[in-house]
């Protein structure tokens, strides 16, 4: 009777056995490393996407002995010739480089971004490490032949023009209330859409899923579980625009396109959601695989964040939804009571990485924000060290912001303005009509605490209702309803819109409720609220076509009688040389010039069409003047432009 081998050996041994030979395929299919070659792509030219490629080691988006993310560390040093300026930018695995079209889960490519500031000779010098955790705490081992390689490019001036953000160069934080470019020297305002926060849930993208079933709010339009298509905007493709694997992606930049159409210049985006609402955006490989990310998926993004580029379109990172930060509503939580969160809320493993890949792969954009979260409930620690992370990691200095709840911002704010840390707006959430009240608050809290914040209003309420669409779009009668108040599209332009800019607001971002059609989350049509678009270009185009310096103006609400700050009248002014009184329903206003000396002229805008200034009878410094607005009709809001002569 033949011997039988105990299964306690036996066990063992076939899984050596199977372990041998799974090891055995995977070193016949994985390819060699790359020779260390390194290419230059792109357009040469300042301002453009410059694309420093390394032929480096093999890896695989899954791989865990090294974590191709978070155990290799490639840093790109960009210099000047002038020896100013010189960045440090984070690099990044990207499969076999063309991952966006093959899909590919592998290969030797990875790839650092570049937008430079200057033309002229650039020099490159690469840093390449290994070690556990290298790419996010630093450390490791050189990584040869591909540590210490260095080389040297020529770049040209731009050939751009008009909108195109690479005609004007970067947009960076001034220490004021006003971002501005480095190109131009111009300021900027902003307005678009803030919704819908599911604008990546899209069905072109790899790797993305519909959402889990959630429970629908109150009288909310129940979601489509089905991902975003965008077909309303097809049409608004155009020849020459960019597509993935054919014609994928035709529906979203066509969305685009007609947002910069309409002349808006921003958008808004989650590029994490899971367990929020959606549940449907990640940058993972899987929902829960936090440390593996899909690099065909992220290629595609980045596509379309090139194109709102060459748009003109500002884009709004919103990093992570309420439900998947720590959610602590008031204790402590762990990262078991939120698996979706990363770290729990703190700043780990999960929460650096995240933060250098999005860097790594789309901060050479020249016009966007780094928002901490929806809705943000992280403590102000987490927020701090959040923040300082990601200004430690973008060699560009984004502008970082901080958004959270309406009644959460007397709690939230005061622990970060100041010195006590290293964000530089706010993304403002408040119901319509106290848009110009509370810019105003936080604008003056700010000044208080010695560091001005760039203060936006991204978010109205009430959150079922939102900023409603326009009258006969899907039988929509255009109202929407605040404690039982109705208001619409032309309280928007005067609170919101108005409201926010004539209170030193650097911009707004329209919120489209969960009630009413075309809502935040099932969105797929941006002409919803077309006329509400055009009030938003109109706006914008007054401050640009009359060369308003609003940079160096200040609110002085006092001076037209509304010391409250109400929105009945808003003055904005740099005293003594222009002042802009808003009459939102017509009428009269008192101008107080006591202060002032000499001739000034009057003209009247027409917030609701546009167009040329109306001429109107000069008043004299030294006392105090009456506007009267052009019409009698008390609902019809008029501006008007008083400047020294």
């Amino acid at each position: 009777m033949p011997l039988r081998r105990p299964a306690s050996l036996i066990l063992p041994l076939l899984a050596f056995c199977c372990a041998a030979l799974t090891a055995l395929g995977q070193s016949t299919s994985r390819q060699l490393d790359g020779d260390g070659s390194i290419k230059i792509e792109g357009e040469l030219k300042q301002w453009h996407k410059v694309t420093l490629t390394l032929s480096g080691p093999y890896a695989h988006e899954r791989d865990t002995e090294p974590n191709p993310f978070t155990d290799r560390r490639l840093t790109i040093v960009f210099t000047h010739e002038s020896g100013s300026p010189a960045y440090r930018v984070p690099g990044y695995f990207s499969a076999d480089g063309r991952a966006a079209e093959s899909g590919a889960e592998a290969g030797t490519v990875w790839r650092a971004h570049l937008s430079p500031d200057k033309a002229g000779r650039w020099t490159y010098r690469v840093e390449f490490t290994q070690g556990k955790h290298a790419a996010l705490d630093g450390g490791g081992a050189p990584l040869a032949p591909f540590n210490g390689k260095s080389g040297s490019f020529t770049i040209a001036r731009t050939d751009k023009t008009g909108r195109d953000f690479r005609a004007l160069g970067r947009l960076g934080t001034t220490g004021g209330r006003y971002l501005r470019f480095a190109g131009t020297g111009d300021y900027f305002l902003k307005a678009g859409p803030d919704a819908p926060e599911t604008l990546l849930a899209y069905h072109d993208f790899d790797g993305t899923e519909r959402g889990r079933k959630q429970p629908a709010k109150p009288g909310a339009i129940e979601p489509n579980q089905a991902l975003k298509t965008w077909a309303p905007h097809l049409a608004d493709w155009r020849a020459g625009d960019p597509t993935w694997r054919g014609d994928k992606g035709k529906g979203l930049i066509g969305a685009l396109n007609y947002l910069a159409g309409k002349g808006l210049n921003a958008f808004s985006f989650l590029t994490y959601n899971a367990g929020g609402d959606g549940d449907n955006i990640w940058p993972f490989v899987a929902r829960t695989a936090k440390t593996h990310y899909d690099c065909s998926k992220l290629d595609q993004w980045g596509i379309v964040f090139d194109h709102a580029t060459h748009l003109g379109l500002f884009l709004h990172f919103k990093l992570q939804e309420n439900e998947s930060d720590d959610n602590r509503k008031g204790q402590q939580r762990t990262p078991a009571e939120i698996p979706e969160s990363l770290d729990g809320g703190a700043l780990g493993p999960e929460r650096k990485l995240y933060v250098r890949e999005l860097v790594a792969r789309f901060g050479h954009a020249l016009a966007l924000n780094w928002n901490l979260g929806e809705e943000n409930t992280q403590s102000p620690e987490e927020q701090r060290a959040m923040a300082q992370f990601i200004a430690d990691t973008d060699p560009y200095h984004h502008l970082i912001v901080v958004h959270t709840f309406p009644n959460d911002q007397d709690k939230v704010y005061p622990a970060l303005i100041g010195d006590q840390s290293v964000l530089s707006g706010a993304s403002l959430q408040n119901n319509w009509n106290v848009a110009h009240a509370r810019t105003l608050h936080w604008i003056d809290a700010c000044a208080k605490a010695g560091k001005t914040w760039v203060i936006c209003q991204d978010e109205q309420g009430p959150a079922d209702m939102g900023v409603p669409p326009d009258p006969g779009y899907k039988g929509s009668d255009g109202k929407a309803l605040s404690n039982n108040r109705s208001y619409d599209l032309h309280d928007i332009r005067k609170a919101t819109l108005w409201g926010t800019l004539l209170a030193g607001g650097a911009g707004v971002e329209y919120y489209f409720g969960y009630k009413l059609p075309e809502n935040d989350l099932v969105c797929e049509e941006f002409r919803a609220r077309e006329k509400s678009w055009d009030y938003c270009r109109i706006a914008l185009q007054f401050f640009r076509e009359n060369k308003i310096p609003f940079w160096k103006m200040q609110n002085a609400d006092a001076l037209v009688g509304n010391p409250k700050r109400d929105n009945s009248r808003y003055c904005f002014a740099k005293p003594g040389e222009l002042y802009l009184v808003y009459l939102s329903e017509g009428g009269a206003a008192d101008l107080d010039l006591g202060g002032a000396s000499g001739t000034f002229s009057v003209a009247w805008f027409n917030p609701r069409t546009g167009g040329a200034l109306q001429k109107a009878d000069d008043l004299h410094g030294g006392a105090t003047a009456k506007l009267t607005a052009p019409s009698s009709n008390f609902t019809d809001d008029w501006l008007a432009v008083v400047r020294k002569k």
